[in-house]
């Protein structure tokens, strides 16, 4: 079964400013997806109700505000760095649920970030991160939810989007 995926909902600015970056400098033809920080990568398949009560679990607190911090090299591509303490609290809840059942990229630890490239050659990639620096002043937003998703051998397909308190 197609493993799930859980993502960050932001209010709508961000997410508008987010998308408008990674259409900018995302590869088209290998853009299939709304630009998203996520949380899971590979949640297993088969556990859909546990990862949905897990989800509604982290989510009974106060919408956490995030920061877009500055801007990090993918090496092919770049990324919006993002730092929340409380997006990072309801995403250690969520691991909790699932001890023992991460996969090394999830387990390995949680540096939330919005690609906006990747899929380039290095030199663009570098070239995109310093106009990025130069342009992006750090600003605050709202993660306003938790979404999962089913991955569907490329794009993905929406479950559910749990709203926090």
């Amino acid at each position: 079964m197609n493993p799930l995926i859980v993502a960050a909902e932001v209010d709508e600015s961000t997410q508008e400013t987010f998308d408008r970056l990674r259409r900018t400098h995302f590869p088209p033809e290998r853009n299939r997806l709304a630009a998203h920080v996520t949380l899971f990568h590979a949640l297993p398949g088969d556990a859909l109700g546990d990862v949905l009560d897990a989800v509604r679990r982290a989510c009974a607190r106060p919408a956490p505000t995030a920061e877009v911090t500055g801007v990090r090299s993918l090496g092919r591509g770049a990324a919006l760095v993002v730092a929340s303490p409380g997006l990072s609290a309801a995403r250690s809840a969520v691991a909790g649920d699932f001890t023992g059942r991460l996969t090394r990229q999830d387990a390995h630890g949680f540096s939330p970030h919005v690609t906006v490239q990747n899929f380039v050659e290095p030199a663009v990639a570098r070239a995109t991160v310093e106009r990025l620096t130069a342009e992006v002043a750090p600003w605050g937003f709202t993660v306003t939810g938790l979404s999962v998703h089913r991955y569907a051998g490329g794009p993905w397909d929406h479950v559910e989007t749990v709203p926090f308190d």
